[in-house]
């Protein structure tokens, strides 16, 4: 089994419900996003439901565990207090009803409300930007973690801003007689989100994550694509971004061929260090292993794609099959990382104290192995299904199916995560889920926010 890593302070880590809470709530809306696909597909759903879909799961599913990534990693990876532990219990209930509020609004055809709903989700957005900038500008000095994460904050201030204004165009049409063309909107919007705020941050975490958990350093050709990514990776989101907005083809052009360039030098450094790692295989590890092809096939396509036509509506998530990025990169990070992150959140305040004292379990002894192994097939086979279907123009038919078994993948997936949190935390699954605005948020007697808090604050 898998070592304790001992290369991280979690004496700076907030309680252990704040990100726990953030996990649990995006696996509700991943399992929500899934159910809606499937419904997408057989054509159930009305409204703008391919929207509902999207937002569930990049909106949804990944930016919730993001914004609870952040708030527990960027105090432990740059060893200073988290801003405030009521902001970042306000900011995750503000997002996740506003997404789910927005996705049934699409999803139902009720487009008038979506203003509404997108405004808590801008609002949600702004303070996680706000609370976890607030926290990096204590860091120093910045490591290329921390630089990713600030480009990550700038764009996660952009992207609901823009959003927010597409969405008060469905009740009060604005953008037909400004400058900006709707869909010019939407297209920068949207690379700012996939590739600026997403993207960016789950590059971030895995120059920390795939060292760390691999046993390995970076050495070689990949400190020289290293510093590629990190300088022409935010220069390129912009440029693409800029382009798309503008209209200007050249610029986004430009700014696209950075992007796939970067992220398949990307997927070197992450093949390499799955490679050359000794460590014992983990589900960590073989999804991780998954999203290295998966973006690099990804690079390939869009490197083309975007030379050839970088505004094309059918190439804005880059070359291929979307899924082919959104599950198969973004998916499979996500859900690898979450099945370390989420036992060893548990384990910390459960086990670290007793070891040494008296037998206990080891991070990956907290999951069950063949839980874990049949969700990696049934999301595997899904993921594969759909990208295949779309690829070549496959009936509906493969399409549902292919959904169905993903979400059945991640229903698996969650149980497994939940039952991790049942039966090994410090605290009840419902002490976790539900609580008063303060609790597992400020110590007793404490500032907003200031100084990591007794023992008895993170349920040591």
């Amino acid at each position: 089994m898998s070592a304790i890593p001992g290369e991280v302070d979690t004496d700076r880590q907030p309680p252990m419900t704040v990100p726990l809470r953030h996990f649990l709530v995006g696996l509700a809306l991943l399992l929500a996003g899934g159910v809606a696909g499937v419904l997408d597909a057989v054509g159930l759903l009305s409204g703008v439901s391919v929207l509902a879909h999207l937002h569930l799961l990049l909106a949804g599913w990944v930016c919730v565990t993001i914004m609870g990534a952040m708030v527990q990693f960027v105090p432990v990876w740059s060893n200073v207090a988290l801003h405030s532990r009521r902001l970042a219990t306000v900011q995750l209930w503000l997002v996740a009803v506003g997404v789910g509020g927005m996705a049934a609004a699409f999803a139902t055809g009720a487009l008038g409300w979506v203003h509404a709903f997108g405004g808590l989700a801008l609002l949600g957005f702004w303070t996680f930007v706000y609370n976890v900038g607030r926290t990096l500008l204590d860091a120093r000095p910045w490591g290329v973690t921390e630089r990713h994460f600030a480009f990550a904050l700038a764009c996660f201030a952009a992207v609901p801003a823009m959003g927010f204004a597409l969405a008060m165009d469905y009740s009060m049409p604005f953008l037909a007689a400004s400058p900006v063309a709707r869909y010019r909107l939407v297209g920068a919007h949207a690379t700012l989100a996939v590739f600026g705020a997403v993207l960016t941050t789950v590059l971030g975490a895995l120059y920390q994550l795939a060292t760390m958990f691999t046993q390995t350093e970076l050495h070689g050709v990949d400190v020289h694509l290293r510093r590629f990514e990190e300088a022409g990776y935010p220069v390129g989101v912009v440029a693409l971004a800029t382009g798309r907005l503008l209209g200007s083809a050249p610029l986004a052009r430009v700014g696209g061929l950075l992007v796939a360039v970067a992220l398949g030098g990307f997927a070197v450094v992450l093949a390499r260090r799955l490679v050359e790692t000794a460590v014992e295989r983990t589900p960590m590890l073989s999804r991780y292993a998954v999203a290295a092809v998966a973006m690099a096939a990804w690079a390939l396509f869009t490197g083309r794609a975007w030379l050839v036509d970088p505004l094309a509506r059918s190439a804005l998530l880059g070359g291929g099959p979307p899924h082919l990025l959104v599950f198969g990169v973004v998916g499979f990070v996500v859900l690898g990382t979450l099945y370390h992150v989420v036992p060893f959140i548990v384990w910390v305040h459960r086990y670290s104290d007793r070891l040494g004292y008296e037998p206990v379990p080891m991070i990956d002894d907290l999951y069950d192995d063949r839980v874990a192994t049949a969700d990696f097939v049934c999301v595997t086979l899904g993921a594969t299904g759909l990208v295949l279907a779309s690829a070549l123009g496959l009936p509906t038919a493969v399409t549902a199916v292919s959904g169905a078994l993903a979400t059945v993948g991640f229903a698996l997936f969650a149980t497994n995560v939940l039952l991790v949190v049942r039966e090994h935390s410090p605290r009840p699954l419902r002490a976790v889920l539900v609580s008063r605005l303060g609790d597992g948020g400020e110590p007793t007697g404490d500032s907003a926010g200031d100084g990591p808090g007794t023992a008895e604050d993170t349920v040591r």
